[in-house]
């Protein structure tokens, strides 16, 4: 992947501190949580562990009842409070953890509506924010393992700290010394047996570290495969694409790129890992641990067939001494997991570092009872990021509340980029924007916003009640709301409905939902421009998929309901707007006419008169169509 070059422990750990902080504010408490359930989990066997071999001294030993019984007591008392307490914290961190998936995976959502638009708009952006979801949901990798290597570490310190404590006594215990196992009190051989563990606790994790490394190696090279997956085993399936998918066995163009790209296939980058290093590392780690588990047994059972303890002990040292292999080897296999996981949430800070671009203003956008607004476009140049090309070039041109502007013109010649920059989603390259004299810049960007309400062309409703739709806000003044449905042709769609404004839009969180057309998701966008009661409305070809006479209805109906406010009209249909006070055409990012319909149409050799014949000749062959069928 693109953060494959070799990263320090010092870095990594840098970078998953800095995601445990991150977390930490997001989700209170979970990590605390999380804390004390993984120290109780280490803590019980060692409990009982302790007990048994107390108990199993005793019963080999002298079998004092009264000293049975106080430690059966002790073993039954102090299990049963490290059970409530285990069990307290285990609820404790399960309400927590409910709210980490949702407050985790929100961390990167929040960034994503936090930036500026022209950021967000980048494909690099969206490539960041793909790739995250991606070692998410593949792997688990970034954020969302930042919890499980805290416990995993915690829980690993924890166990190693208990086994110490419980296998202490098996090295300083001595053996007899006319045993002929005395050369086992030897200090030289106690370091040599020693340093053996540790060679093979160190070697043990360190395989399993560099077996899990190859999931960095594969990312890069699964991600195209991921995307396939994605779309083609959920977006594709999605109820919108269901109708191609049947009429046109889609689904099976989908199996084809899947079986070629498949990440999860036998066939996978992945897979060959998994058959060949990435397994063979894995199975030597898990052979070595079992080696350090089979020289603690020798150890013991020489010092214990020697007479340096009896059975109970035995038990004890046996279970503390595997435990310690065990717990050493968790540690150390979750710093390399820790190490791992900051290649993953280097890519997660890249995203989340993204800086903003546009110049944050302070001055509050005036409120103006006559809504007396002027908007000045003077000598705006504007070039996407990494295009060649200017998307518009010295455009110049002002417009007043109350006034009705068309902007028409051919697919690409500048009209949505002429919205989006006075909307402020991106500001100009070159010149300037100004609102009642002042540069827009220097206005607070929320307050800006608020004076305009726009329905795009890809408008979006979501799936909760109409009158949340319709006021964008879950508390509405619903006479309000309704008010504003009527008026934008609603009102019969909404008088059928039982709930009235309370019904649910689609069926995703309501089994009751309702489904709405094409026309009536447009008429809610519409009643949703005017409750905003901005000065400035917009309408970005919201109409483009109905046919020029149905697309004039709507435009000369809203165009009543509009009042006082200035109504921008997007479209690519000239006959739409012949209604408008002033007309725009837009052609290769620059105005090249201005002025009313009959005053453009009047100039023979202009672009408006050029589109207006042209497609005044195409709306007559369809009207000619109809009329023979």
């Amino acid at each position: 992947m693109k953060n494959e070059e070799k990263m320090t422990l010092r870095e990594a750990f840098s970078l998953n501190f800095r995601a445990f902080r991150i977390l930490r504010q997001s989700c209170p408490g979970l990590f605390e949580s999380v804390f004390c359930d993984a120290v109780l989990t280490a803590l019980l066997p060692y409990i009982g562990i302790y007990f048994s071999a107390r108990i199993l001294n005793e019963l080999s030993g002298s079998r004092r009842p009264e000293v049975l019984w106080r430690w059966v007591l002790l073993t039954v008392s102090v299990t049963a409070a490290a059970a409530l307490l285990k069990a307290i914290a285990l609820r404790w961190k399960n309400c927590k953890e409910e709210l980490y998936w949702q407050k985790g995976y929100f961390v990167n959502s929040k960034k994503m509506l936090a930036m500026d638009f022209c950021v967000m708009d980048e494909q690099s952006t969206q490539d960041l924010y793909s790739q995250i979801l991606q070692n998410s949901m593949w792997g688990g990798w970034g954020l969302t393992q930042v919890r499980s290597i805290f416990e995993r570490i915690i829980g690993g310190l924890c166990s190693v700290v208990s086994a110490l404590a419980l296998s202490v006594g098996l090295f300083l215990v001595p053996v007899p010394a006319d045993s002929s196992f005395a050369f086992l009190n030897s200090p030289w051989f106690v370091l040599a047996f020693l340093g053996i563990l540790v060679l093979i606790t160190l070697i043990s994790p360190m395989c399993a570290t560099k077996a899990d490394s190859y999931w960095v190696k594969s990312a890069e090279s699964s991600k195209f495969g991921n995307r396939l997956f994605s779309f083609f085993g959920f977006t594709m399936h999605a109820t919108e694409r269901m109708l191609d998918m049947r009429m046109y066995s889609q689904q099976d163009i989908g199996t084809k790129y899947l079986l070629k790209d498949d990440p999860h296939s036998l066939n996978s980058v992945i897979a060959r890992y998994a058959a060949g290093p990435m397994g063979g590392l894995a199975a030597l780690s898990a052979a070595i641990s079992t080696m350090f588990t089979g020289f603690a047994y020798l150890f013991v059972c020489l010092k214990a067939w020697a007479g340096a303890f009896g059975v109970g002990s035995v038990t004890q040292y046996v279970g503390a001494i595997t435990a310690l292999a065990t717990g050493i080897f968790n540690l150390m296999k979750n710093v390399g997991d820790l190490k791992n996981n900051g290649a993953f949430l280097k890519t997660t800070f890249e995203f989340l570092d993204l800086p903003d671009r546009m110049y944050q203003g302070t001055l509050t956008t005036e409120k103006r009872a006559d809504r007396q607004y002027e908007v000045e476009f003077r000598d705006v140049s504007f070039r996407y990021p990494g295009a060649e090309n200017d998307a518009l070039r010295h455009l110049s041109m002002k417009f007043k509340v109350g006034e009705r502007l068309a902007v028409v013109g051919e697919n690409g010649s500048g009209k949505t980029t002429f919205i989006k920059l006075l909307c402020r989603l991106y500001d100009p390259t070159e010149g300037e924007i100004l609102l009642n004299g002042i540069d827009i810049r220097k206005y607070k960007y929320e307050d800006y916003l608020q004076v305009f309400a726009v329905v795009f062309q890809d408008f979006q409703l979501l799936a909760f009640p109409l009158g949340q739709n319709v006021a964008a806000s879950q508390n509405y003044d619903r006479e309000r709301a309704e008010k504003c449905l009527r008026m934008a042709g609603f009102g019969e769609r909404l008088d059928s409905m039982p709930k009235g404004l309370d019904t649910c839009l689609y069926r995703e969180f309501e089994e009751d939902g309702v489904e709405v057309s094409g026309g009536e998701g447009q008429k809610i966008a519409l009643a949703r421009a005017l409750y905003k009661d901005a000065p400035f409305i917009v309408l970005d070809e919201p109409t483009a998929a109905l046919d020029p006479v149905a697309e004039y209805e709507v435009y000369s109906n809203f165009d009543r309901l509009v009042g006082d406010k200035t109504a921008i009209y997007i479209s690519h249909r000239l006959s739409s707007c012949r209604f408008c006070d002033e007309i725009a055409v837009f052609d290769g990012g620059q105005i090249v006419q201005q002025g009313s319909h009959e005053s453009l149409l009047a100039e023979q050799d202009g672009k408006y008169a050029e589109l207006w014949h042209a497609q005044a000749q195409h709306y007559a062959k369809e009207k000619e169509r109809e009329e023979i069928f």
